[in-house]
C-alpha cells in the first residue's frame, strides 16, 4: 500500500483527501492513530453504535447508510482515491455528520480497530479474484473472519453480498466454520424474504440488468 505522501503526481482526489475532505477522510498514516478512539472522533459515548463498510466503491450505499441512520456512527474503508472521495462527498453533501472514511487495506483491520470496537459490518461485492492462483487474495479467509469476530461487539452482524457464485461457494463453508453464526443465506437475494430490506447498489444494478442473481449472507455474533 503506497503512502499518499509519497505519490509524485497526486490527483485531485488525493489532494481532496489531505485537504478539502480531511475532516472526514483519513489517509493510511492518520487512520491508525484513531484505533480504540473512533467514538471519541465522533464525540459519542462508549456505547454508541459504530458500523463499518469495507470497500465503499462509489459510495451510494455508504451515503445511504449514513444519512438514514444518524443515530449510528459509520466508518468506511476504501483503497482507491476516487471512490473514497466520492463516498464521503456523497455522505457529507447529504447532510451526514456521522460518517468518516479511511484509505487502507481491509485485510489489516487490526491496525485500525481495537477488540470489541465495532458493531455491524458491511462487505458488498468484494473483488472475487476468480483465478485459482488468486484465491489467496480474497478478503474472506479463515483468519480474516476470526479477526473480524474479535473486533466486533456481541449482538452485531456482518452482511456479505456478491455477484460471483464462485466466490459465494468459497465463502459459505468458511462462514459456517467461523466463530460467527450463519443467520441468513440465499443464492438469489432478490427472490428471497430479505429483498425488501436490501439497498440496491449501483454495482448491483449492473448485474441485475444482466439477469445475474446476487448472493447474500448474514453472520451474527451472539449476545
Amino acid at each position: 500500500m503506497a503512502l499518499t505522501r509519497n505519490l509524485r503526481r497526486p490527483t485531485e482526489y488525493v489532494t481532496m483527501l489531505n485537504g478539502e475532505y480531511s475532516d472526514w477522510a483519513f489517509n493510511e498514516e492518520r487512520a491508525p492513530r484513531l484505533k480504540s478512539k473512533w467514538r471519541e472522533e465522533f464525540a459519542v459515548s462508549s456505547e454508541h453504535p459504530l458500523d463499518l463498510e469495507i470497500g465503499t466503491g462509489n459510495g451510494y450505499f455508504f451515503a445511504h447508510l449514513a444519512n438514514t441512520n444518524p443515530e449510528r456512527a459509520l466508518v468506511g474503508i476504501e483503497l482507491k482515491f476516487k471512490p473514497l472521495i466520492q463516498s464521503i462527498r456523497r455522505a457529507v453533501r447529504g447532510g451526514a455528520k456521522n460518517a468518516r472514511i479511511i484509505r487502507y487495506d481491509a485485510v489489516r483491520l487490526d491496525d485500525l480497530f481495537a477488540t470489541g470496537e465495532l458493531n455491524n459490518v458491511y462487505i458488498h461485492h468484494p473483488d472475487p479474484w476468480l483465478k485459482k492462483r488468486q484465491w489467496k487474495h480474497r478478503l474472506i479467509q479463515t483468519e480474516f473472519l476470526v479477526e473480524l469476530y474479535r473486533l466486533m461487539r456481541p449482538g452485531s452482524f456482518v452482511d456479505f453480498k456478491t455477484d460471483s457464485r464462485d466466490y459465494f461457494e468459497w465463502a459459505v463453508p468458511l462462514f459456517k466454520a467461523s466463530p460467527f453464526m450463519l443467520a441468513r443465506e440465499t443464492w438469489d437475494l432478490h427472490k428471497s424474504e430479505w429483498q425488501s430490506e436490501n439497498f440496491v447498489t449501483h454495482f448491483e444494478t449492473i448485474f441485475l440488468n444482466k439477469g445475474q442473481p446476487i448472493h447474500y449472507a448474514r453472520l451474527t455474533k451472539a449476545e
